[in-house]
């Protein structure tokens, strides 16, 4: 059983400025209004736990499971029977970069829960991406 969907981007900027940018916000040295912050319980690395408040939100933890520097970076979070996975994949395009931030819902209350669930927390999607690139190209 899943629910899942993903919002796409892309930018002038080149894959490592946003990757850079990825990584500091995940690794909590990048905070702007408006993100999620992350605190990192050891390397940003596959396995570690991080603790993730998002904005005006109660704190959950989650743990990375997925990560290929300049490429991808991955997390899980459980809650009881269903696990939600966000996802942020870079590919390289001819003119920058195209960034790809998706989640997934599964488990077996995933049908249910889903769609309820998964556009609340997808909502923010493309305004959490252009912050992101935005602060980006800020510190490009």
């Amino acid at each position: 059983m899943m629910w899942s969907t993903e919002h796409t981007a892309t930018t002038a900027l080149p894959r490592p400025v946003v990757w850079a940018a990825l990584r500091d916000l995940h690794t909590g040295a990048l905070t702007y209004p408006g993100a999620d912050t992350f605190d990192l319980r050891g390397p940003f690395a596959v396995g570690t736990e991080l603790t993730v408040t998002p904005a005006g939100q109660d704190p959950f933890t989650s743990v990375i499971v997925d990560l290929v520097e300049g490429a991808t970076y991955a997390d899980r979070t459980e809650f009881g029977d269903i696990v939600l996975t966000f996802r942020h994949d870079l590919a390289d395009t001819p003119d920058g970069t195209r960034v790809t931030h998706s989640l997934q819902i599964t488990g077996p209350g995933a049908d249910t829960v889903g769609p309820e669930l998964g556009p609340q927390i997808s909502g923010d999607f493309p305004e959490s991406m252009a912050a992101l690139l935005e602060q980006a190209a800020l510190r490009a």
